[in-house]
């Protein structure tokens, strides 16, 4: 009798503990990394529209992966890592690079110091994303389920691929609206590490039924933006941003006092 053969007729704490990852919801999430890589090959070339796209995918597949986990009951401390190390590539570096390549490089021809700020606002923002998952992934246990703390990275990222995606269908050069590029890439950045509060959609439960309305709302919804995606997905996208600001500063209006003591 061999070794394998002793740990299989010992009881349930001699046998090793599975070294296997779930396939299934890391497939999504593999799909995802690569969608970010493929969208910093594409700005390097010159695609932006493609990059653009690709970091839309990455937003896809980063949506679909935790949902599978869940439904197939396949949550895993790796996936976590994993899928926030996704993240990372596909919300904090790939926006920031193909933001750069296609508009900040441009403020090197104003001179020097301009250049560096160029990619110096890229690298903000990928800092920002950066501690945004880190703070996320430190108090995901404790974090409110309708509020994110914060800009979410994917949307901060769909706000910078949306607006390369509108400008490039609307034939505006990355040259002509760098000072736009950069103020966005700038403010997306703040907003991920910032005490803004933003809706989550956590409590949408795909598992128990939803009215008939509601499936009809999803249609038009994919009808409308199927009319001009880079259009609806960057002002969609950008609605989202103000909405949480203006929840934000309507909630701490609310809690203000509105007569100081001993006046009125």
């Amino acid at each position: 009798m061999n070794h394998d053969d002793e740990v299989e007729e010992g009881n349930d704490e001699s046998k090793p503990r599975s070294r296997g990852v779930y396939l299934l919801p890391n497939l999504f999430t593999t799909a995802g990394l690569f969608a970010g890589f493929y969208a910093i090959v594409a700005a390097m070339a010159g695609r932006f529209d493609a990059a653009a796209i690709a970091i839309f995918v990455a937003m896809i597949m980063d949506g679909i992966d935790g949902r599978v986990a869940r439904l197939t009951n396949t949550q895993s401390a790796f996936g976590t890592e994993y899928d926030s190390l996704s993240d990372m590539v596909g919300f904090g570096l790939a926006p920031a690079l193909v933001m750069y390549a296609w508009s900040l490089q441009y403020l090197a021809d104003l001179g020097p110091a301009w250049g560096k700020l160029g990619w110096l606002v890229a690298f903000i923002y990928t800092a920002c994303a950066a501690l945004r998952l880190a703070r996320f992934n430190t108090k995901v246990a404790s974090a409110d389920k309708y509020y994110f703390q914060g800009l979410p990275s994917p949307s901060a990222a769909a706000v910078l691929a949306g607006f390369v995606w509108l400008s490039v269908d609307w034939d505006w050069g990355g040259q002509e609206v760098r000072f736009v590029a950069a103020f966005l890439t700038i403010v997306m950045g703040l907003l991920m590490v910032s005490n803004v509060r933003y809706y989550s959609f956590k409590e949408f439960d795909f598992k128990k039924r939803v009215p008939y309305v509601a499936m009809l709302v999803i249609v038009l919804m994919l009808v409308v933006t199927n009319l001009n995606p880079p259009a609806v997905l960057f002002f969609g996208f950008t609605i989202y941003v103000v909405s949480g600001i203006v929840f934000t500063l309507r909630r701490r209006k609310s809690v203000l006092p509105t007569d100081p003591p001993g006046q009125g």
